[in-house]
């Protein structure tokens, strides 16, 4: 008896173990599946709004930063890919040995109810079972031997239940595992044309080496044009900033020396709300890719020369607008010599800016809300890519925007 309530116990726990197992793979299947269906349709936008309209007489260096945002994006969606078909693999082989689990279980179960049918079967006539109660030396006994000729039908219903919830449980199972196979066949189809695409790409990328390569003045001139023209909006960015700071201190009776708003209650209330909400934001687009990140990074050509980009730079469709990420209150707008318009809006001390409009929706001390249109985005007549500069501010320090807004 002892031994029969150690294997429940042992059997019960195994598959607890297994469906909390099961549970967590699908879980973070799931997950994997999603991730892979974002970084599938980047890769359509990014072919969309980068490469469908490309022309001659867009530079290099805009044809080189596409292609290399491209191949990033498909490296990682080969990776998310490979992840995916480990895990079917690890579902697969855990199936596999559930189903040979089950079928030993079922094989015990219905050598058990043979036993119990043939014993029935020699016990069957009714004046057998009377003649087992009737020659019981009294009452009680009889009684005794009652209850035990209900618990033995009872157990033998019970394993005939037994034998069928197993054969359901064994031919579900064998359903999964042909339609796990079926899925890793179809992930490692994806994956080989996947890498396929990626060598294509690398190959693109290699070919326009060479041409950079072969033409390195103008190359290097369009760098170096490209790092002037973003110093000189980040300076601009962060004078404004400065200036804001110090009118805003200015009126609230505190010194306008200080790098830091001074807050109102109300104010503090919305910096509190805009912090609780850091990874959640909203796009400053209704839909785009990110073309460029934050951050410094070595050039491809030329690893010596560095990049910097204090903000994110979001490719979108032509004619798409600006919106705020979040309430506040514009503040500043820009205009670059040269350049394009901005819109600056306050969050309580922190500072969204929206960079390269056409038109302008909003002007100074305009009250909006999340989602709110601030402009229209302008459309370079060069190369026909339309392209919004987002930078992110906590008072005068520098934020990255890719760890506050939703998967940017």
């Amino acid at each position: 008896m002892k031994g029969k309530i150690s294997y429940c116990f042992y059997f019960l726990i195994l598959t607890i173990f297994i469906s909390q197992n099961s549970f967590a793979q699908t879980s973070e299947q799931k997950s994997l599946e999603a991730k892979r269906e974002r970084l599938q349709e980047e890769i359509k936008e990014i072919n969309r709004l980068l490469f469908a309209e490309r022309k001659e007489k867009g530079t290099v260096l805009d044809q080189m930063e596409a292609l290399d945002n491209k191949i990033n994006v498909r490296q990682e969606l080969i990776r998310v890919t490979n992840q995916q078909s480990n895990l079917l693999n690890r579902q697969i082989n855990v199936n596999i040995r559930n189903i040979s689990k089950l079928r030993e279980d079922l094989k015990l179960l219905k050598e058990d109810y043979a036993n119990l049918i043939q014993k029935t079967y020699q016990n069957k006539s009714q004046s057998n079972r009377l003649m087992f109660l009737l020659s019981a030396e009294n009452f009680f006994q009889a009684f005794k031997r009652f209850q035990y000729m209900q618990q033995y039908a009872k157990h033998r219903k019970k394993q005939g239940e037994n034998i069928i919830k197993k054969t359901e449980e064994l031919t579900q199972l064998n359903q999964d595992l042909v339609r796990q196979r079926k899925e890793k066949e179809q992930l490692l189809a994806e994956n080989t044309k996947a890498k396929n695409e990626l060598s294509k790409e690398i190959e693109s990328q290699r070919s326009l080496l060479t041409s950079i390569k072969q033409n390195e003045a103008k190359y290097t001139a369009a760098i170096s044009e490209k790092q002037k023209e973003a110093r000189k909006i980040d300076r601009e960015i962060e004078r404004l900033i400065k200036s804001a700071i110090a009118s805003s201190n200015k009126s609230s009776g505190k010194s306008t020396s200080s790098a830091t708003f001074a807050l109102t209650p109300e104010s503090k209330l919305v910096a509190d709300n805009f912090s609780a909400n850091k990874g959640r934001l909203i796009w400053p687009v209704e839909k785009g890719i990110k073309s460029q990140g934050y951050g410094v990074y070595a050039d491809k050509l030329y690893p010596g020369i560095k990049h910097q980009n204090n903000g994110v730079t979001i490719t979108t469709d032509k004619g798409s607008k600006a919106r705020a990420i979040f309430e506040g209150e514009v503040i500043a707008i820009l205009s670059v010599p040269g350049g394009n318009k901005g819109v600056q809006v306050k969050h309580g001390n922190y500072i969204s800016t929206y960079y390269n409009l056409s038109t302008l929706y909003v002007k100074k001390g305009d009250k909006v809300t999340a989602k709110d249109i601030l402009g229209e985005i302008d459309t370079n007549r060069f190369d026909g890519t339309t392209k919004l500069k987002f930078y992110l501010y906590k008072d005068s320090n520098r934020l990255n925007p890719e760890d506050w807004i939703y998967q940017l």
